[in-house]
């Protein structure tokens, strides 16, 4: 049997805390927690979104990425006090209901664009920040977006007809908005201000 080395349990019980406060999924949360806690750590244990998959846990499979104030980054690479103020995403915060797929989802669904679903989630919110930036990519443009992550399932050509697709598919919410409001899939966070919080035990 393995035991930890003298002291060790007393260190981390010692470890810093601090308290921070995040706005997820258009919620904010304020929670006080070890100053070494993983982004992905917290997001899984912490809030229970456990859509976040941790993989590698080095940065390189993509598993774990969320939006972070927009922008997709590794939540198995950061620290939860990085995130102190800043807005998240989380694959959870894709849908604009619970009876409803975002596009993007509803693309890989059609196009069959994932087998065992591990990878899936880091997938779509890569191509969520992806097709923001670029609404009309070609196939090889695709390939370099997801090249930072790694499925060991479907050999990608799936993946590419997926974002393919999902492309086409925002276009058309795109032009169904402009017509008469947003799109339908689009979430509506403005009823979760950060001055309505969830803190433990609430």
């Amino acid at each position: 049997m393995i035991q930890d080395a003298p002291g060790h349990a007393a260190e981390s019980a010692r470890e810093p805390m601090r308290a921070i406060r995040v706005r997820v999924n258009g919620v904010c949360y304020e929670r006080e927690v070890p100053v070494r806690m993983l982004l992905a750590d917290f997001l899984r244990h912490e809030l229970g979104l456990t859509g976040t998959h941790v993989g590698c846990e080095h940065g390189v499979c993509g598993a774990c990425t969320v939006l972070l104030e927009g922008e997709p980054v590794r939540s198995c690479l950061l620290f939860a006090v990085q995130a102190d103020g800043a807005e998240i995403t989380t694959v959870e915060g894709l849908a604009p209901a619970e009876n409803q797929l975002h596009p993007i989802q509803e693309a890989f669904r059609e196009a069959h664009g994932l087998q065992c679903g591990f990878c899936t989630p880091g997938f779509l919110i890569t191509v969520e920040a992806f097709l923001r930036e670029n609404p009309e990519p070609t196939d090889e443009e695709i390939r370099e977006a997801i090249s930072g992550n790694l499925c060991r399932c479907t050999g990608y050509q799936n993946i590419v007809k997926a974002v393919r697709l999902a492309a086409e598919k925002l276009a058309a919410a795109r032009g169904q908005g402009r017509e008469g409001g947003d799109p339908e899939w689009r979430r509506d966070t403005s009823a979760s201000p950060c001055s309505e919080t969830k803190t433990r035990g609430c």
